[in-house]
């Protein structure tokens, strides 16, 4: 039997219910693999949904939620550090690891076992990006993975000038430092995938975005805000964080808000996508199941899956 499962997918496809449910069956503990779920107070924005993780009235553990300050900047170095943490912790007690989780990167890491080793700022380099637009930036990241043929990014995470000049730096680092020390452990799992239509994706994006709204999402930005969080630093979260904090700052109107971020979500799942079948060419072997699928019948397809 495989000692991890690994559920993936784009976002809104049903990815932390399907892991709850397979965490009940399986005495599991989930670990998060998102890369804003680690924020303390960036809750509505993030999706983290924690009454998901309540089923037949218990709560299943889940680690890597909430675990720094909104205003930090976590990275996938401090991710696979913290994630064998929670990984031993979990299997020294006698529990079931489940990853779960939509940041490619982060699921890849572990995954795929990168052998990394925490990446110092370069100041010379970041000021030679500083005025650069983040389409120019793109493509620098770009020319950079061509000419290394580096994995470590692609533009799934890189959605804010600051994020990309970030990337940057990194696959800077690593064409000059190749070789590294850093080991990671091979962990043998069974990873899968939901499977999601184009336009059920889309029409539950829309729909999860107003009902988030509706539950008071840019209060929660304002609460961030006025706690002493730099809108800069909230932009640079990308997504909701990025347009609701315009909003809020008064540089986009409400409409204009609602209608880019909606179309910027719908890109981000595209990416994902992108990024997963990526990561099946790259050696990653992922069992695609039917979101749409009653529970029990996911639940029972996976368990046949386990026992193979």
């Amino acid at each position: 039997m495989p000692s991890m499962l690994a559920i993936l997918g784009p976002t809104a496809c049903g990815k932390t219910s399907f892991a709850v449910a397979l965490a009940d069956c399986l005495d599991g503990e989930i670990i998060s693999a998102d890369s804003r779920q680690v924020y303390r107070g960036m809750d509505l924005g993030t999706g983290k949904d924690l009454a998901d993780y309540d089923i037949h009235g218990h709560r299943i553990p889940f680690h890597l939620i909430d675990i720094c300050d909104a205003g930090e900047k976590y990275n996938v170095y401090r991710y696979q550090h913290d994630f064998l943490v929670a990984y031993n912790d979990i299997v020294s007690r006698g529990r079931f690891p489940i990853l779960c989780g939509g940041t490619g990167l982060y699921l890849e890491s572990v995954l795929r076992g990168y052998k990394l080793c925490p990446v110092p700022q370069n100041p010379e380099l970041r000021k030679s990006l500083e005025n650069k637009s983040l389409e120019d930036l793109v493509k620098v990241l770009l020319e950079y993975k061509e000419k290394t043929g580096g994995k470590m990014h692609n533009t799934t995470d890189v959605d804010t000038a600051q994020r990309a000049i970030r990337a940057i730096e990194i696959e800077e680092y690593y064409s000059e430092h190749p070789l590294l020390d850093a080991s990671f452990p091979d962990i043998h799992s069974l990873v899968i995938g939901l499977d999601i239509s184009r336009d059920l994706r889309r029409e539950r994006i829309s729909k999860r975005l107003q009902q988030r709204l509706d539950d008071g999402m840019l209060d929660e930005i304002r609460r961030l805000l006025d706690s002493g969080v730099h809108p800069d630093d909230l932009i640079y979260y990308g997504l909701e964080y990025k347009y609701l904090t315009l909003h809020v700052i008064g540089q986009l109107t409400y409409d204009e808000m609602f209608r880019q971020l909606e179309i910027a979500i719908h890109q981000f799942a595209k990416r994902q996508m992108t990024w997963l079948r990526g990561m099946e060419r790259r050696g990653v072997h992922i069992h695609w199941i039917d979101a749409t699928q009653p529970m029990d019948d996911k639940v029972s397809e996976v368990i046949k899956l386990l026992k193979e």
